[in-house]
């Protein structure tokens, strides 16, 4: 199964919580105590295992904010 990961541009996130709205496994959050240089509140990538990089964050996202990165396991070859 492959595994995800994301990483939120502090210079490019407006704070809109889009990617949290969308992200369906809840592995996106705005908790409130962190924010980027331009003083929007910044969300936080909280559930790692969770993630599957499904990408519905990056695409919702409207200042192509967040990257999403893919990793599957490699299959024991016999």
């Amino acid at each position: 199964m492959a595994k995800g990961e994301i990483v939120i541009s502090e210079m490019l996130c407006k704070g809109c919580a889009y990617c949290v709205k969308f992200c369906s496994r809840g592995c996106i959050e705005i908790a409130g105590d962190k924010f980027t240089p331009q003083g929007y509140l910044l969300p936080s990538f909280i559930n790692p295992e969770k993630c599957n990089a499904c990408c519905v964050c990056a695409w919702m996202c409207p200042d192509f904010a967040i990257e999403v990165y893919k990793y599957v396991e490699e299959e024991a070859k016999a």
